[in-house]
């Protein structure tokens, strides 16, 4: 499911929400979300899932073509853990 495939989902399930202020609802949770994973919080949706920044340590990798020892960075990365509930629907 795409990003405007959910606004056209939640326009149509939501009486008197039209397609514009679907769009805003749907822009509004993912900034939120966003705007919380840069200041460092955790975001918890009961029954959804959690997402969470994980810090990945320096290392040294090397480049498959030339076989030249790369060094990558430390760095932040977004990871996403589902919630039971959404676990148990996926699995049926």
């Amino acid at each position: 499911m795409t990003k405007s495939e959910l606004v056209e989902k939640l326009s149509t399930n939501a009486e008197g929400l039209n397609k514009k202020d679907a769009e805003v609802v749907v822009n509004t949770i993912f900034n939120s979300i966003g705007d919380a994973l840069v200041s460092g919080d955790r975001v918890e949706i009961r029954g959804f899932g959690s997402f969470s920044i994980r810090e990945r340590d320096a290392r040294e990798a090397r480049n498959p073509k030339s076989g030249e020892v790369v060094s990558i960075p430390a760095k932040k990365t977004p990871f996403f853990k589902t919630g039971k509930e959404l676990r148990s629907r996926v699995d049926f």
